[in-house]
């Protein structure tokens, strides 16, 4: 599973240049009461938005590809695990290398070269006869440019869409993502049934491929933004500057961190239940979904900021229920509503844009995402590691009180005014 205010900042005229590209009109800014139509009526939000699910869809079925080659070739739970979810461990080396480019003058160029980038990497893999190892240094090669590309895309959501708007998208796009990775993996498994995993590949660069012509034709430039010099010191600054304030530090340790744990909890289905994993997977993806968009797109900000520590807490609690071993439908119950607390993250989300400089947007949300991630797969090691001693009911147990006395120690508070640039 997962994959992503009552006051909005505004625009410092001394810092950030309010001037567009004169060679495509500036679209009409959306209400803050836009509904996912409204927003799908903007034509640069619906090529991101379309981009973005076309990279999720490619990455799906390529994940899925790659997991059951080399289950062929070595028949190792632990590589299979690996070249499935390895990727999630490659993005923190964007968050702290170039993350930087997410904001750099160009970035809908950034975005597209990027996407060309990842295109190679999934081209590459339909080479018949790899060697693993090159498969899999190519894996975490895809894992760098998807994080250095989501970082560009989210920088350029904030652009293309005004901040009251932000929690719809991002709930839109959360929803899309996570049906359409859904629908990949069932879609990758009846594909293997009558292709190879090369074929599979060469779909799945089609859609990388579909996914960066789609944003260079929809998408206009964007060169609104601080003069910096992307690279590896200045995303080193920003960083340092990021986890120095307190207010983003608790904010991406709430973001992380709890996140992780649970998703830990969900890579225990199998070994716990193996013949009610698959119901016990598919009930937290429907919470999942139903939460993101009973809260992007049904609550207020108000309302989302007031509900946002119930909805922390409902994400690892029903977990507990695991010590004792209740009826799979009540386990199922039980993860559909914590699949739910999944959308705590849309709140926090823009508590954090909401002390995030306009120049910095695309690194901030890139580090954040890429965090995001690492901790799901740091979340898994630590829940596996804990069923190797203990059983999976233990583990999932021990792992869902930790992520509660995460949230509950970490309480990020709402800013009192909005923050200068770093």
């Amino acid at each position: 599973m997962p994959s992503d205010p009552t006051s909005h900042p505004t625009s410092h005229p001394a810092t950030r240049p309010t001037t567009h590209s004169a060679s495509a009109p500036v679209p009409d800014p959306l209400s803050a009461s836009t509904g996912y139509l409204g927003l799908l009526r903007n034509r640069e939000f619906t090529g991101l938005y379309a981009g973005s699910t076309l990279t999720v869809a490619a990455s799906t079925l390529s994940g899925f590809a790659l997991g059951t080659l080399v289950d062929e070739q070595t028949g190792s739970p632990f590589l299979t695990a690996v070249s499935m979810y390895g990727a999630t461990f490659a993005t923190v080396l964007g968050a702290l290398t170039l993350m930087s480019l997410a904001d750099g003058g160009r970035p809908r160029r950034t975005v597209v070269l990027l996407q060309l980038a990842s295109l190679a990497g999934v081209a590459a893999q339909a080479v018949p006869g790899l060697p693993l190892a090159v498969r899999f240094a190519l894996l975490l090669l895809l894992g760098f440019f998807q994080s250095l590309g989501t970082g560009a895309r989210l920088g350029l959501l904030c652009e293309v869409v005004p901040t009251s708007a932000y929690a719809s998208a991002r709930s839109l796009m959360n929803i899309t993502s996570g049906g359409t990775a859904i629908l990949g993996y069932a879609v990758g498994a009846l594909l293997l049934r009558c292709a190879s995993p090369r074929g599979v590949f060469v779909i799945a660069a089609c859609l990388t491929a579909l996914g960066a012509a789609v944003v260079a034709a929809t998408v206009r430039e964007h060169s609104v933004r601080l003069t910096r010099r992307p690279g590896l010191r200045q995303t080193w600054r920003t960083n340092a500057e990021l986890f120095a304030h307190p207010g983003r530090r608790a904010l991406l340790l709430a973001l992380w961190v709890p996140n992780g744990l649970v998703v830990g909890c969900e890579a225990l289905f199998i070994s716990y239940d193996p013949g009610h994993a698959g119901t016990l997977l598919a009930a937290g993806s429907a919470g999942m979904l139903l939460g993101d968009l009973t809260v992007g797109r049904l609550l207020s900000a108000a309302a989302r900021r007031r509900h946002a520590s119930t909805l922390r807490l409902l994400l690892a609690a029903p977990f507990l229920l695991f010590a004792v071993h209740p009826p799979a439908p009540v386990l199922a119950v039980a993860v559909f509503l914590a699949g739910a607390g999944f959308a705590a993250t849309l709140p926090l989300q823009e508590q954090l844009l909401e002390l995030t400089p306009e120049a910095i947007r695309g690194q901030v949300q890139g580090v954040e995402s890429a965090g995001r991630m690492t901790w799901q797969g740091l979340g898994a090691v630590i829940a596996g590691g804990l069923a190797q001693c203990l059983g999976p009911g233990t583990a999932i147990t021990l792992a869902a009180a930790a992520s509660l006395a995460v949230t509950l120690l970490i309480r990020p508070s709402r800013p009192p005014r909005r923050e200068q640039p770093l």
